[in-house]
């Protein structure tokens, strides 16, 4: 089982969304049949069958193997992740965003940023919530006001310059590694012309 796995179509999206589904795949992250797991939810057990076999023809679950109740021979199976978060792209259908990705290069350098920092997030938070983790993790968002290009390019110069020693004075020390990322983009809440830098670790 993955730890995190990205919704990136709408056909896989559509079959996520049933409020049933989202149970079952919870009941899944480890391996069960669908008659357990009918039971644990309280629905009947040909409804989460036809459920199981609609998540395992889009590729949500899959059958890990089978076991013998009584008479009967189970199948089990295992949602193929233990957290699933839907990437933006699925909502994507004109090409048109396709193409900008494609022509600019630090626009699409943000928008994959993004989503790696939706998946660490993820993951994340499934260690505080089911192995009782306490996450060290920082947020830190800040707003500048940049007039033109030069601006830009002056203030990302500064601000390289400013953590380079700082990035070169602990990353080379041993411990448990974290992430630091940097992303300065135009604030795009409506009516807005600021530029917001933000760094989150």
């Amino acid at each position: 089982m993955e730890a995190v796995a990205s919704v990136a179509d709408l056909e896989t999206l559509q079959a996520l969304a049933h409020p049933i589904r989202l149970r079952i795949l919870g009941a899944l992250r480890a391996p069960a049949s669908p008659a357990v797991v009918a039971r644990g939810l309280d629905e009947p057990r040909q409804k989460v069958n036809y459920h199981v076999k609609e998540l395992e023809r889009v590729g949500l679950v899959r059958r890990v193997g089978e076991r013998r109740a009584g008479n009967l021979v189970e199948s089990l199976y295992e949602a193929v992740a233990a957290t699933f978060v839907v990437s933006p792209r699925v909502a994507w259908t004109d090409p048109r965003r396709t193409g900008a990705l494609a022509d600019q290069v630090a626009l699409e350098t943000l928008v994959a940023t993004g989503e790696r920092l939706q998946r660490a997030a993820a993951l994340l938070l499934d260690r505080a919530a089911f192995d009782g983790e306490q996450i060290a993790s920082a947020a830190v968002e800040a707003e500048v006001r940049l007039a033109g290009e030069a601006q830009r390019t002056a203030f990302l110069s500064e601000y390289v310059a400013a953590v380079g020693p700082l990035l070169r004075k602990y990353g080379d020390r041993d411990g448990e590694p974290y992430r630091v990322v940097l992303a300065v983009h135009p604030d795009p809440s409506p009516g807005s012309v600021t530029t917001e830098p933000q760094e989150e670790t």
